[in-house]
């Protein structure tokens, strides 16, 4: 088990956002989690992404109780450990496709000549060999999704977490980026827990977590 997450509890001033949620992932495991608005999906994803804390509960990684972590040791296992895909790029404009995948890795203390090869590799297995050195205001929206993605596996991360991937983009890339996932999977045995409202891709994937008012339904899990 890659992720094991049990009795997650979060609140915010008096709204309760997450009720006592458990959540099990296998390696190589691709995840879904839908939910109307509301419904705790990204606050379930921040939390077992270290991005946020719970109120209660427990969340391990690879055997790691990551719960009790300093910010300092949280953002290194973040680094090392989680890739991140988020609705929008956040590329850095100023950087060239090649640069941006590779600041997880400088991050990391990676020397230039191995982060370089890595990111080379990762974006010639994307398709983007051609584009490593345009920056993002010259790459088409599904061309910066998937430099996104090249730069959420820089450090070969145990899981990529995705919160609405393809929100942003249009159906064409939508379906190119969804098949991307399963490739990956395929290719590099990566996990993939993904936030999503497009049902298409939550019915691909292998798991479908459906949330209501904070926990999960377990009649549809």
């Amino acid at each position: 088990m890659i992720l094991d997450a049990q009795n997650i509890t979060k609140s915010y001033g008096p709204l309760q956002v997450l009720n006592g949620v458990s959540l099990q992932v296998q390696k190589g495991e691709i995840i879904s989690i839908v939910g109307a608005s509301g419904a705790g999906k990204s606050t379930l994803l921040h939390i077992i992404g270290t991005l946020d804390r719970p109120d209660g509960g427990t969340v391990n990684i690879e055997g790691n109780n990551i719960s009790g972590k300093k910010d300092k040791q949280l953002a290194a296992f973040r680094n090392a450990k989680l890739g991140f895909i988020f609705q929008f790029h956040h590329l850095l404009p100023e950087f060239t496709a090649i640069e941006n995948v590779c600041i997880p890795a400088f991050i990391a203390g990676t020397k230039t000549s191995a982060a370089e090869k890595r990111a080379k590799e990762l974006l010639t297995l994307l398709k983007l060999e051609h584009r490593i050195g345009h920056k993002p205001n010259e790459l088409s929206g599904g061309e910066q999704q998937r430099v996104a993605v090249a730069r959420a596996l820089m450090n070969n991360p145990s899981i990529v977490m995705a919160d609405e991937p393809s929100g942003n983009l249009d159906s064409d890339n939508a379906k190119d980026l969804h098949k991307l996932f399963f490739d990956l999977r395929d290719k590099l045995g990566q996990t993939f827990i993904i936030v999503t409202h497009n049902e298409e891709l939550a019915e691909m994937a292998d798991r479908k977590i459906v949330m209501k008012d904070g926990k999960i339904n377990p009649s549809v899990a």
